[in-house]
């Protein structure tokens, strides 16, 4: 075994593997011994490996191996969205309404003596949240099952379970995002957008990402107003940008220091990397985002627990993903049941089936600024 081993260690002797004139039961039993799927004594396996195939035939046999290795999947990096979008749950299929309420929470007026107590105008709003379905299904073969030595398909529950993280992420991003820039939903089509309280409210700018423009964001955020004209000091909490700007926010929210630009530069402390503030790297900015400004596009977040600009709703009861196989409608002559793996009456088939259920929707659009920036 060891004079295979130290072969592994240099190409010497390799050839084009498609010229080596190989035959699969050659290949497959080397695979079996290299792997010792019999679990034999090791100097038994060592035996077997010579007798099998000669240290000249070894580096052909070890390429071509390596040649039908699988591939190993893409392993997807997805956005952290749930810590600046807030999670809610819905009963049924059918759309709710979710009601903003606003008013006697403002200022209370001086009553005089046996002065009347007067009534405060109330506001009553409401942001419309819905679930849909999304899913697939995947059918292979009894055979193809059988003649799987490379358990290619063993992995399929975790590709789904990927598949249903990669979608999420996708349609929380979509929330903020679309392929002309920030979403007009939830910025509007112009300067302005008008909340559904019929408030008009900025939160979009043209700002590149910097220190000081960080700074400017935060503090138009911390002076939105209610529709009674009260300042909420809303708190911008989580910044998120593409993958070409992680870099520039790190630097901005790490540094302990900046220069001034004055002439004489003075350092200064950075209070910015004081505050609290969370980088989120989102990678499917770029890739919802298609406009000419999709690297340049930064988003400031309040906490969910202060405000909600976003919202990903699931199915009560329902909120995790199904992963799950169909049941073979074969029975043995017996009557006895068989496994699902057995496949379908009618072609053998065996079918994995994912469905996840959610919905997201846009609320008050003072929660959250926008900087587009070429």
């Amino acid at each position: 075994m060891a004079e295979f081993l130290s072969l592994m260690e240099k190409w010497d002797g390799y050839v084009p593997v498609r010229n080596a004139g190989l035959n699969e039961s050659a290949v497959a039993r080397f695979i079996d011994l290299m792997a010792n799927a019999e679990h034999m004594p090791a100097h038994r396996q060592d035996y077997l490996l010579r007798e099998v195939v000669t240290t000249s035939d070894f580096p052909s046999l070890f390429g071509f191996t390596l040649e039908r290795d699988l591939l190993a999947r893409y392993r997807a990096v997805v956005p952290d969205w749930q810590a600046y979008c807030a999670r809610g749950t819905l009963p049924n299929f059918n759309q709710a309404e979710l009601h903003k309420v606003q008013g006697n929470d403002t200022l209370l007026p001086e009553v005089s003596e046996k002065g009347e107590y007067l009534v405060a105008q109330m506001v009553d709003a409401h942001y419309h949240r819905q679930v849909k379905k999304f899913g697939r299904q995947f059918d292979i073969s009894w055979e193809s099952i059988i003649n799987d030595a490379l358990s290619a398909f063993s992995d399929l529950p975790q590709r789904f379970a990927d598949a249903v993280v990669y979608t999420r992420a996708y349609n929380a991003t979509g929330l903020f995002a679309v392929a002309a820039g920030p979403n007009p939903l939830l910025f509007g089509a112009g300067a302005t957008i008008t909340d559904v309280d019929g408030q008009v409210i900025t939160n979009k700018g043209v700002l590149d990402l910097t220190i000081g423009n960080l700074q400017i964001t935060l503090d138009l955020m911390a002076s939105q107003t209610d529709v009674n004209g009260r300042p909420l000091g809303i708190r911008g909490t989580h910044l998120v940008v593409p993958n070409l700007l992680e870099l520039t926010g790190r630097a901005i929210l790490t540094s302990t220091l900046i220069l001034s630009t004055a002439a004489a530069p003075i350092p200064n402390a950075n209070v910015l990397s004081q505050m609290g503030l969370q980088l989120h790297v989102n990678p499917l900015l770029p890739v919802i985002d298609t406009s000419g400004n999709r690297n340049g596009t930064w988003y400031v977040f309040a906490d969910p627990s202060q405000g909600k600009a976003i919202q990903m709703d699931f199915l009560r009861g329902n909120e995790d993903p199904e992963i799950c196989m169909k049941a073979s409608d074969k029975v043995t002559v017996g009557g006895g049941s068989l496994s699902p793996f057995s496949g379908d009456f009618a072609t053998d088939n065996i079918f994995y089936r994912v469905r996840d259920v959610h919905g997201g929707t846009q609320l008050d659009p003072r929660y959250v600024y926008a900087q587009v920036h070429t």
